[in-house]
């Protein structure tokens, strides 16, 4: 049997406090610079079916190969980081592959009984989903999709990692 995913490429953690997060991700661990972006905009976001609104931050950096994404929704909206903090406080809530098609990739796995739990698209055209495979914590699966705006910005954080100096380590975007 082959693998249904793709390699991962994104580790994402739920935290509480993005700075103290990146903070932590820099002095101890080593990984940075990070780049924040800050109330996220999305065009469609939905949640088991309903659409929804949340506003959330995120801060992504590159370790190796592997980008770590810092993950803060500071209010209790419904969504799967608010579900994930109420269970377990923070921590890894997902892992992120990428996929040349969140459609396509959403219809071969509902044949497998794998349905999406939320999913949506970013103002800047960003396609994604995360998919009911997280029967432990920090087993989801995000499925995120190719294209120009996420390939530009995770090529240009990946770059800025090779070769940081541990200065600046927490860099606001747009």
């Amino acid at each position: 049997m082959s693998a249904r995913f793709g390699p991962i490429v994104q580790n994402g953690y739920v935290v509480r406090d993005l700075e103290r997060a990146v903070h932590h991700w820099t002095t101890v661990v080593g990984v940075g610079p990070f780049f924040m972006l800050e109330h996220v905009d999305f065009a469609q976001l939905y949640l088991r079916g309903a659409q929804i609104k949340i506003d959330m931050s995120v801060a992504v950096a590159y370790w190796g190969a592997v980008q770590v994404e810092l993950i803060v929704q500071p209010h209790a909206a419904p969504s799967i980081y608010s579900e994930f903090a109420a269970l377990h406080g923070e921590g890894l809530q997902h892992v992120g592959v990428m996929t040349d098609s969140v459609a396509e990739h959403l219809e071969r796995l509902q044949r497998t009984g794998i349905e999406p739990v939320q999913w949506g698209v970013t103002a800047s055209d960003i396609r994604f989903a995360y998919i009911a495979t997280d029967q432990h914590p920090g087993g989801m699966i995000e499925l995120i999709e190719t294209g120009p705006a996420i390939s530009g910005f995770f090529a240009m954080a990946a770059d800025a990692a090779r070769n940081w100096d541990g200065k600046n380590p927490l860099r606001r975007v747009g």
